[in-house]
Order: C-alpha cells, then structure tokens, then sequence
C-alpha cells in the first residue's frame, strides 16, 4: 500500500525509520534541481540539500499541514539556498542556462555549434548572476519550475504583488543585458 506524502510525515513522527527517507525519495529529483539552479555549483547545492533534508527530518513536528508537504519540503530547500548566498555574499545565482538559451536564436550547425552554445550560455549565466536573489528566485520559481505567482507567494512568503513584481523587474533587466543577443 503507498502511503500519501502526509502519512509518510505522520509515520516519520510516530518513528518509522524509514518514512521520512520515502518521503524524500519522492520529492528527491525536484529539490536537487532547485538547489543547482539556485546556487549553479554542484557541491555547494548537494551540501545545502543534505542541510535542508536534515532540518526538515528534524523539524517535522513543526509542519502546521498549510500547504502540502512535497510545497513545505520545497520552501526549506528555497530558504536554505537563499541563506547560503546572503551568508556567502556569493555571486549571484545562475542556473544551467540551457532553457533560457533553447530559447534564443540556433547557432549556425557545424563544429562550432558547442563552443557557441556554452559561449551563449556563460553570457547567459552572467546576465542571470546581475539579478537580486530575490529577482531570480521569483523567476526560477515562475518562469522555470512553473509554480503559479500564488505558489511562489507562499514559497517565499511574500505577497503574489510581490512575487510579480520581482518576476517582472528580473525579466526587464534580462532582457536589456542580453538585447545584443537577439540582435546579433
């Protein structure tokens, strides 16, 4: 029988040591993704990752049951992301370009198609570094896990006002910082 995401929490409070691992298991591939994304390198996201997951385990009797658990999961793993850069004063996040730069204009085929796609998306990358953590973490949100403005509302715990606001000036600056792409 496959329990739900909320049994699993309950059986994980009650003790089973095996619940909350399912638990995890299941939301696994999502939260690994917006921890890369959000802080781009890879040890730097499997470290806050594994920090996120033992918090939760930890804090699990803290789930006041508001929004579903795979939701309140995702806003630990967010949260500690967040934290890591203010902490850090890290560069700016940058996530693996590829769906924003599938988005611009093909390179010319041949050869040097590789080295101008990771050219296309190291500027990218760079363009993405200049937004604010909060700009790029509304847009990683909306734009590329596609959460609703209300969902992001709640993930970071702003307003929806908020979280339009923040998508739309992280979209305007995108846009004037890579104008020459569209334009070459």
């Amino acid at each position: 029988m496959t329990r739900d995401d909320h049994a699993l929490l309950a059986a994980h409070l009650a003790g089973d040591p095996e619940a909350f691992a399912e638990l995890f298991g299941r939301h696994a591939d999502r939260l690994w993704s917006l921890a890369l994304r959000t802080l781009q390198h890879p040890e730097d996201a499997e470290e806050v990752l594994q920090e996120a997951m033992l918090a939760a385990f930890r804090r699990a009797g803290g789930f006041r049951g508001e929004a579903a658990v795979g939701t309140w999961l995702y806003r630990i793993v967010l949260n500690a992301c967040l934290d890591r850069l203010r902490r850090a004063k890290a560069r700016p996040v940058a996530w693996a370009g590829d769906e924003i730069v599938a988005a611009l204009p093909s390179p010319s085929i041949g050869p040097e198609e590789t080295v101008l796609r990771n050219e296309l998306t190291d500027e990218v990358e760079r363009a993405l570094g200049q937004l604010s953590a909060d700009q790029r973490a509304a847009l990683v949100l909306v734009d590329l896990d596609g959460y609703s403005i209300d969902e992001a509302a709640l993930l970071l715990g702003c307003a929806p006002g908020t979280v339009k606001s923040r998508c739309s000036r992280g979209r305007a600056k995108l846009a004037g910082l890579l104008r020459h792409l569209v334009e070459a």
